[in-house]
């Protein structure tokens, strides 16, 4: 890459986004393509992530459905009861979005006979638009895998919390992580790892060095224990994530060791 290229492209990227990289490289050129090199490694591991993340949303759903002894506990008002009032309102944000996302792909015909719905006796004289359709997505019933869709890693690693330690996880910890050796504590520090470097992912941010290490650790936790006993040994989820795990891993052990190379470099000058 020529300078004046370089040059331009700093300018796309951002000077602030990529001067510790020009500090560590002396190098415009070479930061940018460390820089990409980080994006390519991140990648890698968001794409392990989120099977974890929808992994452990099914197993998680399918275990409060029995423990509440309700199929569709997730929009039972009954049920949700049971959570504290930022997982209820999660939960009906949730809802909300499904809706919203069903509303937008139904036609003229469909959305008329949802004012049919919200308003048997007639549209009331003066509504407004925005009310008129928060009326007809209030008739939309939506699966719950769309509002399981919804809901975020941060949801479902707050069910982890202490504030649930005896209400869900000492009577159903075993359903989800049979291993009788694991306390809700650990999976909740293994989840907070994943969710904070699934954020810094998310916002094109670099997750490396004892922070890659930490996440790919956690992830591994979570691969072989969730939902398997133990005693099987390798797990279906480990077994289909072995592959991106190791190649996800070797990136960044390449990355971080190509970053400590130009370290030790400018050490020795």
């Amino acid at each position: 890459m020529d300078k004046k290229t370089a040059k331009k492209l700093v300018a796309f990227l951002s000077r602030e986004r990529l001067q510790a990289l020009i500090n560590l490289t002396g190098s415009e050129a070479a930061a940018i393509e460390l820089h990409q090199k980080t994006l390519c490694v991140g990648c890698e591991l968001m794409k392990v992530i989120a099977t974890i993340e929808i992994a452990l949303r099914n197993i998680v759903v399918a275990n409060l459905s029995q423990h509440f002894k309700a199929a569709g506990w997730l929009q039972n008002p009954s049920t949700r009861r049971n959570l504290k009032q930022p997982e209820q309102t999660s939960i009906t944000q949730a809802i909300s979005q499904a809706r919203r996302a069903v509303y937008a792909k139904l036609s003229r015909t469909e959305k008329a006979a949802l004012d049919r719905q919200a308003f048997p006796r007639g549209l009331p004289t003066g509504i407004s638009h925005r009310d008129r359709v928060k009326e007809r997505q209030g008739k939309i019933i939506v699966s719950d895998g769309k509002v399981v869709a919804e809901l975020t890693l941060n949801f479902w690693k707050r069910l982890y919390g202490p504030r649930y330690e005896h209400t869900l996880w000492r009577p159903t910890l075993k359903r989800t992580f049979p291993n009788p050796k694991i306390k809700r504590s650990q999976v909740a520090t293994q989840l907070e790892t994943i969710y904070q470097s699934r954020n810094r992912l998310a916002h094109h941010e670099p997750v490396l060095h004892d922070r890659f290490t930490r996440t790919i650790k956690a992830i591994e936790f979570v691969a072989h224990e969730l939902g398997t006993h133990p005693d099987t040994g390798d797990t279906p989820l480990s077994r289909l994530l072995r592959d991106e795990i190791d190649r996800a891993s070797g990136s960044g052990k390449g990355l971080s060791e190509h970053l400590r190379a130009f370290g030790r470099q400018e050490r020795q000058k």
